[in-house]
């Protein structure tokens, strides 16, 4: 199927990219039907709504940023979108970048993806460990320091 991107123009997705989820976002719960598609600038990846073509996420998989992350989710939840088994989760976080900002990553509230139905929820953690706004470089310079 062909989407109209918001920073890539008109792109060809399979229905294996295609996420569904049925609460929406903090913040956009009216939109549900997302897709996900490779960045040029790796290992991003751009969060698309199949539904409004201006609404787009940029993700990153935390444990790039944080070796140590830790997403204690109750099981109950996971279940609302099919999790039985934690090999079918697929974690990211929402990365905000704005000129004369630093980018940063919501580890505090960060996306549970059912690998097996493509169903996905936003996961609000309880740790306050996790910011939701997580300065990216700082943490990747820390973690360079560290080797």
């Amino acid at each position: 199927m062909q989407v109209e991107t918001k920073t890539m123009g008109v792109v060809e997705v399979s229905d294996e990219q295609v996420v569904h989820i049925p609460a929406g976002l903090l913040g956009f719960a009216d939109y549900h039907d997302f897709v996900l598609i490779d960045s040029k600038l790796k290992p991003l990846i751009w969060l698309q709504s199949l539904e409004e073509s201006a609404l787009a996420f940029l993700l990153i998989d935390p444990f790039i940023i944080r070796e140590d992350y830790e997403a204690d989710i109750d099981d109950e939840d996971l279940a609302k979108i099919g999790i039985k088994d934690p090999s079918e989760v697929l974690l990211l976080a929402i990365i905000t970048a704005q000129e004369g900002s630093p980018a940063t990553a919501n580890l505090r509230g960060p996306l549970i993806i059912n690998k097996r139905n493509h169903e996905c929820m936003q996961a609000v953690l309880s740790d306050s460990k996790w910011q939701t706004k997580h300065d990216i470089i700082a943490s990747l310079s820390q973690q360079q320091e560290a080797k």
